[in-house]
């Protein structure tokens, strides 16, 4: 019961953004078409958790490190010559076909491990040298731009992170007691409910795959895969915030 109130408390900015999504007509509010509502309302939830200390400073340059990121792979997925899904509505705050509020689904990934890791008091045990982390991490995110001209190579590198962090423990203390679990099995658990949001997503047009613009249909389960190895690269940034890295133990 407690780790599962921690763990909705952690999915706060998820959880308002993605009630924002049900509620904003698509047709927008007044002038504001809804891409552009969506992305005030993104601002407005960013500023409340940091005015009420849910997120400090630092976390948040962190976040906009994800948005940054995030918008970065969407421009490059979402263009002409790439066409990997589209945002079919328009909007003022469209950036070469991007909507700016997409950024926030990849910061959200980030608030939330940044929160779980303060709400259930989280250390890693036997995390990998960090040099080895960023750079299976920075090699994932190349992936996802290169594979479209030279290969595929996300199971290879998914392999290789395994070994990486094949014994790499993440320990939580939902109440009184501290649990553990191999952090493997909670990034890709992470990545699973990202694929359902991911659904749910689509399922409320904010944006397409192809094979979703005549009628909906579900996003294809390789994408649990692909977030799942994004949430990796979310945490091995998370991990470098200074307080948090504190309680990373990494073996000499």
């Amino acid at each position: 019961m407690f780790f599962i109130w921690k763990e909705a408390q952690a999915c706060i900015f998820a959880a308002l953004f993605f009630a924002s999504v049900l509620f904003v007509p698509h047709g927008g509010i007044g002038p504001l078409p809804r891409y552009d509502v969506l992305l005030l309302i993104a601002l407005l939830i960013q500023g409340w958790m940091l005015w009420s200390r849910r997120e400090t400073l630092d976390e948040l340059k962190a976040i906009c490190l994800f948005h940054g990121l995030g918008i970065l792979l969407e421009l490059f997925k979402t263009s002409d010559a790439i066409q990997s899904w589209s945002y079919p509505e328009a909007a003022y705050t469209k950036f070469f076909g991007v909507p700016l509020f997409s950024g926030f689904m990849y910061a959200a990934v980030g608030s939330y491990i940044i929160q779980a890791w303060r709400l259930l008091s989280l250390r890693i045990e036997h995390h990998p040298p960090h040099w080895l982390a960023g750079g299976i991490a920075g090699a994932l995110y190349l992936n996802f731009f290169t594979h479209h001209y030279i290969g595929d190579f996300r199971w290879y590198l998914a392999c290789a992170a395994l070994g990486l962090y094949a014994r790499s423990r993440v320990i939580f203390r939902p109440y009184k007691r501290d649990l553990c679990m191999p952090l493997p099995l909670a990034l890709v658990l992470i990545g699973f409910f990202i694929w359902l949001a991911e659904n749910a997503g689509t399922f409320f047009g904010l944006w397409a795959y192809p094979h979703q613009l005549g009628a909906w249909a579900a996003v294809h389960v390789s994408k649990w895969s692909a977030w799942s190895l994004l949430v990796l690269m979310s945490f091995t940034i998370v991990v470098q915030l200074k307080h948090i890295k504190a309680s990373v133990n990494v073996p000499r």
